[in-house]
């Protein structure tokens, strides 16, 4: 070969080789509302990839949550997803009520995280106190077919109530919410969230607040093994100087199948190696804990995830 054209084509495939290696590392990490729990550790995740990933570029996306992102990581809009444990078992069998025309294959799961618990509550003045003093009374959801309202569905039928029991439903985002509770515009709002979720801290320090207990019978009735009785702390919020009993539900962050292995054990060792940044970031993260991360999920684990875990001897 002339030596001319063969420096040539050496100096066209080094460019070509360069090119490869620089190009960037997209990481879409899919949350919630702004007002919720998933888009600040979303947030703090992002920053944690952003400087332990090599030539990664990190965005987050605030979503409608669980329902949405598992579609959007479905369709390839993502790499990350926070999802509730419920509608992660729905997607995977594609149940059209729950908002999944078809099932979700694609899915593999990096990590359990922390619990979201159902918290409903209500304006003092509004006179609510128990599931059934809802009937008649205006409340919120969350958005339709979200992860909030699938709980909502789930907690009031297995309390033998509908929404047409209620005067009012609105499917309204935990801020819009709780503005609407301060202007006597709604009773009472239904979301599901970490504990010291902001939009309810925001309302129990604007106006007297009463927190709805749901039995742990109510609980059992669901018949849903992703739903565990729990309690809300007392003084997790202003005003709240009882335990509430309660639903809790687990989330899961869920990437996809065609996510190479590499990357996905670098999403998941760098989570575990980071949690008190993540707490950081919001206190509910401190409920994160490794040795049950691998524990009782809906879907596969992603092979790389699976690497960090057998790693730590972690795998059940």
């Amino acid at each position: 070969m002339n030596p001319a054209l063969r420096l040539a084509l050496a100096s066209t495939l080094f460019a070509v080789s360069a090119a490869a290696q620089a190009a960037p590392t997209f990481i879409n990490i899919l949350t919630g509302g702004t007002s919720g729990v998933y888009y600040p550790v979303g947030v703090g995740i992002s920053q944690i990839y952003s400087h332990g990933i090599e030539g990664s570029k990190t965005t987050v996306q605030a979503t409608k949550a669980s329902v949405e992102n598992l579609n959007l990581l479905q369709a390839g809009r993502g790499e990350l997803a926070f999802a509730l444990g419920d509608s992660v078992a729905d997607a995977w069998k594609g149940d059209a009520e729950a908002g999944f025309k078809t099932p979700l294959k694609k899915l593999r799961a990096i990590a359990g995280t922390y619990p979201n618990y159902i918290q409903i509550v209500a304006s003092k003045e509004s006179g609510i106190t128990s599931l059934s003093d809802l009937k008649g009374k205006r409340i919120s959801v969350g958005a339709p077919k979200s992860g909030t309202e699938l709980n909502a569905r789930a907690i009031f039928k297995a309390a033998g109530l509908t929404y047409q029991d209620m005067g009012k439903v609105e499917y309204l985002p935990y801020a819009e919410s709780v503005e609407l509770i301060k202007n006597r515009q709604l009773d009472a709002t239904l979301q599901s969230s970490g504990l010291g979720q902001a939009a309810i801290r925001d309302l129990a320090a604007t106006l007297p607040v009463v927190f709805v207990p749901i039995p742990a019978e109510v609980v059992t009735r669901i018949g849903n093994n992703a739903y565990q009785p729990a309690t809300i702390p007392a003084n997790t919020y202003d005003g709240q100087s009882a335990d509430v009993s309660t639903a809790a539900i687990n989330n899961i962050l869920v990437t996809r199948a065609d996510i190479g292995d590499d990357l996905a054990y670098q999403m998941t060792k760098l989570i575990f190696e980071n949690l008190p940044r993540l707490v950081t970031a919001h206190a509910a993260a401190k409920d994160i804990q490794a040795e049950n991360a691998a524990k009782n999920l809906p879907i596969p684990l992603h092979p790389g995830a699976a690497r960090y875990f057998k790693e730590k001897n972690l795998l059940p």
